[in-house]
């Protein structure tokens, strides 16, 4: 009997697919990157921007203010994003200063970076995530990880974000991805809805092992 494909939510106990139909073999192995292979501490941006003296105190008014998604989808560049980040100030800094602390909020996850190396060794493995060139020159260098699978697609180079329809339309087309043998890897359900929406199967990712569970139901041979 074939595997049953479907959105697969990879919540440990609370894990439940959604819909299941007949699976198709399994070719393409797509993740993102934050929460899955890094995750993220906004702390030290946060409390060196305080220290400065900017109006800022949580994240999200922070991505706001400097209307972050312009630096992820390509539209600014890193120095135009640190120049932002420096006009919030009060007290005198520099933009190498910022870098420093823009850069510094990952903490790697070791099991899943192994997970895809294993994995590109029988599929295409490929990378999509909403990123910025500061953040992933720094994700490179430090992580290596543009050198998981076969290629890497960050938002800045699509320029288009997910979950909009257009970054899964250009990983398509750049990595010549059949949808219905395509599976991607996120934390958020509106990217996977997004992926789905096109034809591909999804996994919202909570955790190595559920989310390894979630792929061998879907025939992928994660060992």
């Amino acid at each position: 009997m074939p595997p049953q494909c479907a959105i697969v939510r990879a919540r440990g106990a609370e894990r439940r697919e959604i819909r299941q139909e007949p699976c198709a073999l399994i070719r393409n192995v797509v993740f993102d990157i934050g929460w899955v292979f890094v995750h993220l501490d906004p702390r030290p941006i946060l409390d060196f921007l305080a220290e400065h003296e900017a109006p800022t105190t949580d994240l999200d008014t922070l991505v706001e203010r400097i209307r972050l998604d312009d630096h992820e989808s390509g539209r600014i560049h890193g120095r135009k994003l640190l120049e932002r980040l420096k006009a919030l100030t009060r007290r005198p800094t520099t933009l190498e200063a910022l870098h420093e602390k823009w850069v510094d909020m990952f903490d790697l996850q070791p099991a899943m970076v192994d997970l895809a190396h294993r994995l590109a060794d029988r599929y295409r493995v490929y990378l999509l995530s909403n990123c910025g060139d500061l953040h992933w020159a720094h994700l490179s260098r430090e992580y290596g990880l543009h050198r998981i699978g076969h290629g890497a697609l960050p938002s800045f180079v699509a320029g288009v974000m997910k979950p909009h329809e257009g970054i899964y339309a250009e990983a398509e087309r750049r990595f010549g991805l059949d949808p219905r043998h395509t599976v991607f890897i996120d934390d958020r359900t509106d990217n996977i809805a997004a992926a789905r929406s096109r034809g591909w199967h999804g996994i919202v990712h909570a955790g190595y092992e559920p989310t390894r569970a979630a792929l061998a139901e879907l025939g992928v041979k994660v060992d």
